[in-house]
């Protein structure tokens, strides 16, 4: 008799199940290689790639808004009917800025989530993909973390302009942690930041984003934040690290004219000696994320840029991460750049480029998929980027644990330790310009003080862009600072002007206020604040001018770039007002890029720069004002004299440079420049070549602190390649130390350089170490050089 499959499967599972029960239990057991947690990740990567569908794998490879993503009900938080559909269509590889809080996304202290219930709408959101999906792949969360976590009770820190300002790799790398740990805890897995990007245009409106104009210093500040974000072994699988994605790739921060995302056409050799360090740094630091910036590179588009995003990043770097468009830049390449003709193209051409996924999702979706239908992109890339995603899916452990604990979440973000390490990066970023007849510190004793400005007593304006809604009680402002200080005193308040509005000025009674008083404080500057009359693009950048009548303080930010440095607004009539009445003025600047100071130097008694010092930037500016804190930040980028000396970085390359018929050509401030209340000297410069296979130089001084008062150092090694095949720059920073000094106190500082240091690239494009004499300059400053010595290498080196 013939016995077909069918019925032969119905006669034997029974007998099966009475005869040999661990055979059915042995059947229901069986896990897919992906799920099992000891197998390596390559091959749990092949196994669930052999299982998708290419409308899975596609789907892999956009991420979504976030913030849409989920509804509050009562006291809990659900998934959203936007976010059912999403699943639905496959499309839910990851999403971004889903705990994210600004005017923009319209989510408010009300409306947003604290951390508790971030913790419990990230679980929600898990839970739907794990219980309504074929594959029960898990959501890779992406989230800003810049300068802090940009969600509702997170600690916020000091803008990386402030953080740069230290000097201190090791202090970043703490906050970093901190910042990591508060993200992860709400169930976040990616940090974006640090932004990498070389500032060398302060008319551009993101240059509070960055860490400055030089590439060795940015490079210093990355790998610090990628260590504190990913852990110093790449351990973003503890529980507390998250992915860092590196931001702008590439050349982001030196378009023409200022303009956010314009042009910028760097030679060649300009790119990869300048640009690129940082980022290649950061990659070797273990970086697992990168981001495509919005600009094209000598005419081709970052986001569709073979050189950068395959054969630079991977094949020459060895990159094991993925990369990531800016939020729309795709479809820039369409729209903006007109190098595709639709998103189809689009898709093709950033696919195919090296690009992993699609920040927006907009064309890494249908488009994509028709891209790959008519043959234009092919599977085996797409399994390429999409195992890029899986891979680090996998290593986070989500597949295991996709959830996380609300009630840790809400006893750990904002905790004292964490503000304590706040308050510590703002009083290590602060830079003291001018100090004239050492006004400063102020003395506790004084009966009163006049405390004045725009910036004198508003939360947002010293917090920078990419920052939540706060509660006021979380943020301590300068006019609070300097009130705790002087418990006994009067103090004599007086906002005087906005930063921009000029609609309610009151320089009269700011001017009362000074006389009355031993001493003013005026604290004016700029400002990133974003408001709800604001509007914005699609991509978040503010719009200029749209709005009421009324105008915002917001100067600075993403999508605000200035046609002038100037002071807005009333602020430097109301700040010659107090000077005239004879009493000591002190200038905080608070602001996000270098503005005009000339009339501050010439005039104020005193000038401090305090960036956007973050949620305990009033205690740490009141605790340099009245020495409670000595400071040592020094400048990471240089304050122009004038818009008409721009490009005015310290490390050009030698040429003619000479003076204006105005005024001079050197900038008001030069990079690496910052007073201290403690004297330092410099002494003792030796050096040792080392020369052979591993060519080295040792470096050794020593630095007395030659006052009465204990302090911090920033000793700074320049280099100098005094002939060469190729143009090279009139100094560059090589090395750094920032060191505690009692008073009295001597201290031998070391350097080493390597192979690298003293490298360039030369006529044919090769790294090479060219024989000759180098010119070792070490200070306190790109133009407070204290020791000089030269060297000699005397054989050539091929990198």
């Amino acid at each position: 008799m013939f016995i077909n499959q069918t019925q032969l499967r119905n006669w034997l599972l029974p007998v099966l199940f009475i005869s040999c029960p661990a055979f059915l239990f042995a059947q229901k057991k069986e896990v897919p290689l992906y799920k099992n947690p000891k197998a390596p990740v390559a091959d749990r990567v092949k196994d669930l790639l052999g299982r998708m569908t290419v409308e899975e794998k596609v789907g892999q490879l956009s991420t979504l808004l976030g913030w849409e993503m989920y509804e509050k009900k009562g006291d809990g938080v659900v998934a959203s009917e936007k976010f059912k559909k999403t699943v639905a269509a496959n499309q839910y590889g990851m999403l971004w800025a889903t705990l994210r809080a600004d005017p923009w996304t319209r989510k408010t202290l009300e409306t947003g989530l604290d951390p508790y219930k971030a913790a419990l709408a990230t679980n929600a959101l898990q839970k739907y993909i794990i219980e309504h999906t074929r594959l029960q792949i898990p959501v890779l969360i992406a989230e800003e973390c810049p300068h802090g976590h940009m969600a509702i009770g997170t600690t916020v820190f000091p803008t990386s302009i402030g953080q740069s300002s230290t000097w201190d790799p090791m202090l970043i790398q703490s906050m970093a942690a901190a910042i990591a740990k508060e993200a992860r805890l709400q169930g976040a897995h990616i940090g974006y930041g640090p932004v990498l990007d070389l500032a060398r245009e302060p008319r551009w409106s993101r240059v509070e984003e960055t860490y400055g104009e030089d590439p060795f210093l940015n490079s210093m500040m990355g790998v610090a934040m990628v260590k504190g974000f990913q852990g110093k072994d790449n351990t973003i699988g503890s529980g507390v690290n998250v992915i860092s994605t590196l931001k702008h790739f590439t050349a982001y921060g030196s378009p023409e004219g200022g303009h956010n995302a314009g042009l910028i056409n760097p030679g060649r050799r300009e790119l990869i000696q300048s640009y690129l360090p940082p980022f290649e740094a950061s990659i070797k630091a273990g970086a697992l994320s990168i981001m495509a910036a919005y600009n094209s590179v000598d005419g081709v588009p970052c986001s569709s840029n073979p050189y950068l995003l395959d054969t630079l990043l991977h094949r020459q770097w060895g990159f094991k991460g993925f990369s990531v468009s800016d939020l729309g830049s795709i479809d820039g390449l369409v729209l903006t750049q007109h190098v595709a003709a639709n998103n189809i193209d689009a898709a093709a051409l950033a696919m195919n480029a090296g690009l992993d996924n699609d920040l927006g999702g907009v064309v890494f979706s249908a488009p994509l998929l028709e891209a790959i239908k008519n043959g234009a992109v092919s599977m085996q890339r797409i399994d390429e980027a999409t195992g890029r995603l899986l891979a680090m899916k996998f290593e986070m452990g989500l597949f295991e644990n996709p959830y996380v604990d609300p009630k840790l979440a809400r006893k750990e973000v904002r905790k004292e330790a964490t503000v304590t390490l706040s308050r510590k990066v703002a009083q290590e970023s602060i830079i003291l310009l001018k100090n004239e007849n050492a006004v400063l510190p102020l003395k506790k004793t004084i009966s009163s003080i006049a405390v004045i400005g725009p910036n004198a007593d508003n939360i947002y304006n010293q917090l920078g862009d990419y920052t939540a809604p706060q509660d006021p009680k979380a943020i301590i402002t300068v006019l609070e600072g300097i009130t705790a200080k002087l418990p006994a005193a009067k103090i004599n308040y007086v906002k005087g002007c906005a930063i921009r509005d000029t609609a309610n000025v009151h320089i009269a009674e700011a001017v009362a206020a000074a006389k009355q008083s031993d001493v003013a404080v005026v604290v004016i500057g700029g400002s990133s604040a974003r408001d709800f009359k604001t509007e914005y693009i699609s991509t978040g950048a503010a719009i200029v001018g749209k709005g009421t009548a009324e105008v915002s303080d917001m100067e600075a930010g993403e999508g605000y770039d200035r046609e002038t440095l100037d002071l807005m607004g009333k602020q430097l009539e109301l700040l010659q007002a107090v000077v005239k009445t004879g009493k000591p003025v002190v200038v905080v600047f608070i602001g996000g890029r270098p503005l005009n100071l000339n009339w501050p130097a010439a005039n104020a008694a005193a000038i401090i720069t305090a960036w956007y010092p973050g949620q305990e930037g009033g205690d740490a500016i009141a605790d340099v004002l009245f020495g409670d804190y000595n400071p040592a930040g020094r400048l990471p980028i240089s304050v122009p004299r004038s818009v008409g000396q721009l490009p005015d970085y310290y490390n050009y390359q030698n040429s003619s440079k000479h003076d204006y018929v105005e005024g001079p050509a050197t900038p008001l401030y030069a990079f690496g420049y910052g007073l201290s209340y403690s004297k330092f000297v410099y002494s003792d410069l030796d050096a040792t070549v080392n020369a052979g296979d591993n060519l080295t130089v040792n470096v050794s001084l020593k630095v007395t602190n030659s006052s009465a008062i204990d302090g911090d150092e920033v000793v700074q090694l320049y280099l100098r390649d005094d002939v060469s095949s190729v143009v090279t720059p009139v100094k560059t920073l090589k090395a750094f130390s920032r060191i505690n000094i009692k008073a009295g106190a001597t201290r031998t500082v070391e350097f080493t350089l390597h192979k690298n240091d003293l490298s360039l690239m030369n006529q044919q494009m090769q790294r090479v170490v060219e024989a000759g004499d180098f010119t070792l300059m070490l200070g306190a400053g790109s133009t407070d050089i204290r020791l000089e010595k030269k060297i000699n290498v005397n054989q050539n080196y091929k990198l």
